[in-house]
This record gives C-alpha cells, structure tokens and sequence, in this order.
C-alpha cells in the first residue's frame, strides 16, 4: 500500500494494498535528499495491526526522533519529516497487514509500503531510501500470470503477494462455441473435429494471451486436463516465460485454494533464476569479467558497465565513502551521519540506473566472492 503525501496537514489518502512495482522502486531510488529517513519492521498480518506490532512501530519512530535530533541544523525541516512519519505511522496501525511495513519519508515523499516478505526491523537516515527490501519482495514475490483451461471456458489471473485476482482487460473469460452443427452420436469424423475444434479454440485463447503478455509482460503458469495442456503448449506462442504447469481441472477451485495449488511451481521457478544467476556468475568468473567483494564491486559499479549484480540477501555493508565516492571503509558508528547504514542498497540502485539487473541469492551461495559479485559488459 502506498500513501503519498505532499504537505504535512494534508489528510492521507490510503491507495488499494499493492506489492511493491518496478515504477515505486524507481521513484523511491530518484527521490534523493539528505535526509531520507526508512522505517522497516517485520509485522503479524492481519486486518489491523497487531498491539505488539504497534509498539514496536513507535519505538523506531522514537529512533528516528532521537536520531535527527542528535544532528545539528535542520530543525524546522526536521520537525515536518517527524511530522510526516507521524501521520503514516498513525494511518499504518488502523490498516491491514502483511509479513512486513516500510515507510519512506523525506523532504519530497511520503510512502508506506506494505510488504510480503519479512524484513530486518531497522531504522535508516541516509541521503537515499533503502529500497533493498522492496527489490527482494519483487523478486520473491513476482507478478506472474496464471492461465485456467478447461474444456469449454479459459480465464486469466494475475498472481500478487501470494494471492490471484482476475486479470484487468477484458480479453477474458473466453467461452468455446458450443458448435451445433457438427456431427452428432458415433459419426466417425466426431473425434477429429472435436480435437479440431478444440485446438482452434486454444488458439483463440493463445490470441488473447498474447495480447495480455504483451501490455503486461510477466512469467506464465498453466492449468488444466492433461490433453488440453499438452494441445495448448503445441499450439501457443506465448510460452518464452512458462514458469510451469498444473494438471487438473481446477478452474471450479476458490482462488485461495488455486493459489495454492500454482505456489509450488512459482517457488521452482525462483529458484531457478537463482541458479540461472549463479550459472552466469561462474561463465563472467571464468571470462575475467567478474568483479568480487563490496569495494570492488562499488567501483566497477561506478565506472564500468554491469551487467548483473549478485548479492546474498542477508549482507550489510554500512560504510564512510571517500570524497569522491569511489572507495569505501567499513564503519560500526551506524547512527554517525557520515555513514551510509548500507551500502549494499546503494550499488542495487546504481546498478539498476546504469542498465544492469540485481539477482539476490540464498546467504552462503556467494561464499567465494564476499556475499556479493558484479559481472559487467567488458573490462578496461
């Protein structure tokens, strides 16, 4: 869920509960001032928020209190950020829940975001958001498409935060024709055309399908009868981002329970774009074009042009940058204002601003680069 405020006596406006997208993470990532304050906690999910929850939420809006009035200057500012966070923690306590809450403040935005995955609770003030958190849930928690087949109907679903909602458009449900004129009883042509009719009605379906990746594109899984899976998948040419498939004829299925039915194929498709990263990350090692551990990665980063950046989803860098930003030193002062709490977030968002991708992996996988590689386009 996002709520977006642009002063702080405007009352807030609560949006429909949304997983974070590509274009949330973008504006979050552009929106750029010191300071930006993140609040993120694991929460109980539920249709409000639970008391303990509550109470852990305003202790870490006393943190960032307590934090930005350690720091010299900026008090009117300040006080409308504290203002800020204020309202959005007010509103967050009333509204329902998921595995975990994010809100994000600074001079130009306010944003609560509610998350699928649990997270670290942390508090950071930073010139940038952390926005780590809300990679890792879309790429955990994918959108992804979820076509029902059955002998006479089709309908599409979209899958969001571990749930299924029709999808938007209205290309679907499609119904197959009841085709009255074919022959009836044991005519023996009846087998041929009913496999014909059938596979012209896929095909139908694929049309539609098509036109739906195209304006949302998204990884596809596919249910059905055995024999309409096996006619849809010779006929469709919409299958270059099938996550897999479920046989059965469950379209009768209340979505909760369809849902899931599909989670096992989702999970197997994550991890295996996790082992299709770590496969890449061992072609680039070998070609020479892999760079290993945080500070090299954060100058190649920089300076030349990633291609993917791999890191464990359980590595913190917080660290001081040199005055020209290249170099990095470690530090344990987190709440000093010269320290960047984690510098891991800051290398996701200028890798994906220079045209690279970010695969986070299981903690141990990158044991032999440090927790975290960047491979890259060419070498200097």
């Amino acid at each position: 869920m996002t709520t977006t405020h642009d002063h702080p006596t405007r009352p807030s406006t609560l949006a429909p509960a949304e997983p974070p997208d590509p274009a949330l993470v973008l504006r979050l990532q552009a929106a750029r001032s010191y300071p930006s304050v993140s609040v993120l906690m694991s929460t109980r999910p539920g249709a409000a928020m639970h008391q303990t929850d509550r109470t852990r939420l305003r202790a870490l809006t006393r943190e960032v209190a307590l934090r930005l009035a350690a720091e010299d200057g900026g008090a009117e500012e300040h006080r409308y950020l504290l203002h800020e966070l204020e309202q959005i923690a007010d509103a967050a306590v009333l509204e329902a829940t998921g595995a975990a809450l994010g809100i994000f403040v600074n001079a130009s935005t306010a944003v609560r975001v509610v998350l699928p995955l649990p997270v670290a609770d942390r508090v950071v003030v930073d010139p940038t958001f952390a926005t780590r958190d809300l990679v890792r849930a879309m790429h955990r928690t994918p959108r992804h498409s979820v076509l029902v087949l059955s002998q006479r109907h089709a309908q599409l679903y979209e899958g969001v935060v571990g749930g299924l909602r029709p999808a938007p458009g209205h290309r679907f449900p499609l119904e197959r024709d009841r085709g009255d004129a074919r022959p009836r009883g044991r005519h023996p042509d009846r087998p041929r055309l009913h496999e014909a009719e059938a596979t012209a009605f896929l095909r139908d379906v694929d049309a539609a399908l098509g036109a739906h990746l195209a304006a949302r594109p998204m990884p596809l899984v596919v249910v059905g009868p055995a024999r309409l899976l096996a006619l849809f998948t010779d006929v469709s040419r919409n299958l270059a981002r099938l996550a897999g498939t479920v046989v059965g004829n469950l379209g009768g299925l209340p979505l909760d329970e369809l849902a899931t039915r599909i989670r096992p194929v989702v999970e197997a498709y994550l991890r295996s774009r996790e082992a299709e990263a770590l496969a890449l990350l061992e072609r680039r090692t070998g070609e020479g074009r892999t760079v290993s551990g945080m500070a090299a990665a954060w100058l190649a980063g920089r300076h030349e042009r990633p291609e993917m950046l791999a890191v464990e989803e359980g590595l913190y860098v917080p660290a001081r940058l040199s005055p020209d930003g290249d170099h990095l030193t470690p530090a344990d002062d987190v709440d000093h204002p010269d320290v960047i709490d984690d510098l891991v977030d800051e290398l996701i968002e200028t890798v994906l601003h220079r045209g690279g991708w970010v695969a986070l992996v299981s903690d141990g996988a990158l044991r032999d680069h440090d927790g975290v590689a960047l491979t890259v386009l060419d070498r200097f």
